[in-house]
């Protein structure tokens, strides 16, 4: 995914037309001229034979977004001195209702071209990898996808709704080379002997322990629980790769030649325990264990503890829910964290930070209810019907406790009452 959308910048170019009787006119043509060929008069001349037509893969960044890599082609024509990259993953940061789009799984991306340098440039500051696939086509089949390139980067045609798993800049490269080229082009599936799971194939990316792990297991449902077809692994990048060296065209291999045009530094980000979630989980275990454990001595109860615990689950489970019911996220569908994360949760946090020593009658059966979920949630997962975080273990136990002395205090209180 690319941050930005490229401009094509004014340059010139030395060129030398060759009269009769070996006279020679030296001169200049600026890129005004090469941006009419990109836009209208290359779509009727095409790509002469000396034209390369590749796929670039990049590798994973620092940053979430980055994490999972890069797809593109790439349109080399020394003849036309052209070098362009055409680009799945942008858009538009200052479109109405960016972030609103955003959140609701509505956002458009779009193609887009730029040069290759630029291109390049962005991958050299953020220091990832850079791999070439040059495709074996015949000089029809080059000017076939360079037409239907420049045709889908009209600004009529280039904008397409973003899909995380299903639609996105990587998928786009299996689906326009098979749109361009047909069923001559064969995808074998013999590179891959067992097939994961979306989620598998995500955390693969991911550091273990990490915010961001944490955070797309809370986010994502069951439906990326589902193991990924051979065809279906081609959302990610890597695989777009891998499928590609495996592929023909005709009775000849779809890659001619791959290369690295960038290697990464080895460069290992510093990560510090206690700056990871299994840290502060933990924490929040020990410290609620702690707390409880006062509070069943005392026979007292500290309602801001529960009020932070109420208000955190209810806080999640309404982004939970959101995502699930009011977007058009594929991959957010059936997230049964919903059952830990109960949204009303945020109504009942109101009720356990009154300066009050009664709760309401009704609360120890919710209590009660909401023990009975972190139980449905440990079936479920024992079943396989949801992959939990394996980090969430501390936050059900953490739950647990607190829900478990609730039922027993009010229970007590409601005894003792007159």
């Amino acid at each position: 995914m690319v941050r930005y959308f490229i401009q094509i910048f004014a340059e010139r170019r030395n060129f030398t037309l060759s009269l009769n009787r070996g006279m020679q006119v030296k001169g200049s043509i600026s890129l005004v001229f090469l941006w009419l060929s990109f836009t209208g008069f290359s779509q009727s001349a095409g790509v002469t034979p000396d034209a390369q037509i590749s796929v670039i893969t990049c590798g994973p960044g620092q940053e979430l977004y980055a994490s999972f890599g890069h797809s593109a082609f790439r349109v080399q024509d020394p003849d036309l001195g052209i070098d362009w990259v055409y680009n799945y993953g942008t858009f538009d940061f200052e479109a109405p209702n960016f972030y609103l789009n955003f959140a609701r799984g509505r956002l458009l991306y779009s193609l887009t071209g730029s040069k290759f340098s630029d291109f390049l440039y962005t991958y050299q500051l953020e220091n990832r990898w850079v791999r070439e696939q040059i495709l074996h086509l015949g000089l029809v089949e080059k000017n076939e996808l360079f037409r239907f390139l420049e045709n889908n980067r009209k600004p009529d045609n280039r904008d397409y709704k973003y899909d995380y798993l299903y639609d996105n800049c990587s998928t786009k490269i299996p689906d326009v080379l098979k749109d361009v080229l047909g069923e001559q082009l064969t995808f074998k599936q013999d590179h891959i002997e067992e097939g994961a799971t979306f989620r598998a194939l995500i955390q693969q990316n991911l550091r273990t322990n990490s915010w961001s792990s944490f955070g797309i297991d809370l986010a994502l449902g069951a439906v990326i629980d589902k193991k990924a077809s051979v065809l279906e692994h081609m959302f990610l990048p890597i695989y777009v790769l891998e499928q590609l060296n495996n592929a023909t065209l005709g009775n000849r291999p779809l890659v001619e030649r791959e290369r690295t045009i960038l290697e990464n530094r080895v460069n290992k980000p510093g990560h510090y325990f206690t700056a990871s979630p299994l840290f502060w989980l933990l924490l929040l275990l020990i410290f609620t264990a702690i707390i409880t454990y006062i509070d069943f001595k005392n026979s007292v109860r500290s309602r801001w503890l529960d009020f932070f615990l109420f208000l955190l689950t209810g806080v999640i489970g309404l982004i939970i829910f959101f995502l699930w019911f009011l977007t058009d996220h594929s991959a957010t569908a059936a997230n049964l964290n919903i059952l830990w994360a109960f949204p009303f949760n945020i109504l009942a946090s109101w009720f356990v930070v009154r300066k009050t020593t009664q709760l309401p009658p009704w609360f120890s059966r919710y209590v009660r209810a909401l023990t009975g979920l972190l139980l449905l949630v440990a079936l479920l997962w024992l079943l396989g019907v949801q992959r939990f975080s394996p980090l969430l273990i501390l936050l059900l136990s953490t739950l647990s406790i607190r829900y478990v002395f609730l039922y027993r205090h009010i229970g007590k209180i409601q005894q003792t009452a007159p």
